[in-house]
């Protein structure tokens, strides 16, 4: 015989006799090692992709919920106008030195470029959370 073949044939009589050991003995740790990969995958994408989605969504419906009028926004097609109107759906923006009037869907709005007395108010409250005030 070869001594490759005695090798070989020697190595697969040794790990299927490791192999029906480990099966019997390490049942549980064979299933930790398939599990906690895909756990950890998951609260990867959890924490990098979900969580950060959730509250840039929330973020911009609360600007769109803050909109008022005079209020100066950029549309996701590039348009920059002052609020004239705002309804339920829909606002009236005011575009350019002509005047032009265009209604677009709140959704379509990607940015307020005027800041609210309100964001000032929560960033102070925010800051002086829990530290009293000495006046």
């Amino acid at each position: 015989m070869n001594l490759f073949t005695l090798l070989a044939e020697s190595a697969a009589a040794n790990s299927s006799a490791s192999a029906d050991a480990a099966t019997t003995a390490g049942g549980l740790g064979s299933i930790l090692t398939l599990v906690l990969p895909l756990v950890l995958m998951v609260l990867i994408f959890y924490f990098l992709i979900i969580r950060p989605e959730k509250k840039r969504a929330k973020e911009t419906e609360s600007m769109l919920n803050n909109l008022q009028v005079a209020d100066e926004v950029i549309t996701n097609g590039g348009i920059i106008g002052r609020v004239i109107s705002v309804q339920k759906d829909t606002v009236l923006i005011e575009t350019g030195s002509d005047r032009t009037k265009i209604r677009v869907v709140k959704s379509a709005i990607a940015q307020n470029k005027t800041a609210h007395d309100t964001d000032t108010e929560a960033a102070e409250v925010k800051k002086t959370k829990g530290k009293t005030e000495i006046k």
